[in-house]
């Protein structure tokens, strides 16, 4: 006989409400730089820092593939960004998650990961609004859901870390 995790609802519902929220408030950025900026658009927030801008990438990562992209590659980002949601989604709901600093980082990667999708779905391409910059150094225009997967596998591996520290302690 298989028994579920026994875990708290309210809890499971927090991680839901946050990926919900990462969801909307990427949305919500990506749809003001669409709305009020032109594609190339471009304005130093910080000088020499953080400059906003209006790019659109229909690659993966960092714009590779984004000038000549094969819809295959399309196909394969929407169809790995779906498979993944939904592994991540059920792993949250289904108690699965680890520990409270995994949970947040599973459900900020997942909310990332959705609002990247949904780019992808409504416009073909996903919309960066972010670029920094140090000296001569310029790190690839980025958005709210990348930051939101970035802080997700940073927390989850936090939590690798710790949970291996704990596994340790009590081995001795």
């Amino acid at each position: 006989m298989i028994v579920a995790p026994t875990s708290d609802w309210r809890g499971r519902w927090l991680w839901l409400t946050l990926t919900l929220a990462i969801v909307a408030a990427d949305r919500a950025l990506k749809y003001a730089v669409e709305r009020y900026t032109s594609e190339g658009f471009r304005r130093d927030l910080v000088p020499n820092i953080i400059v906003l801008v209006h790019n659109v990438n229909s690659g993966i990562a960092f714009g590779l593939f984004s000038e000549s992209a094969p819809r295959w590659i399309s196909a394969l980002l929407i169809g790995s960004s779906s498979v993944v949601i939904v592994m991540l989604l059920w792993l949250l709901i289904a108690g699965r998650a680890g520990d409270t600093w995994c949970q947040a980082g599973l459900a900020l990667i997942a909310g990332g990961a959705a609002g990247n999708l949904l780019d992808r779905l409504l416009h073909g391409g996903v919309t960066d609004f972010l670029e920094l910059h140090a000296g001569s150094f310029v790190w690839p225009a980025f958005n709210l859901a990348d930051t939101a997967i970035t802080v997700g596998a940073f927390l989850v591996i936090l939590d690798l870390l710790q949970g291996g520290q704990h596994a340790s302690r009590e081995r001795v």
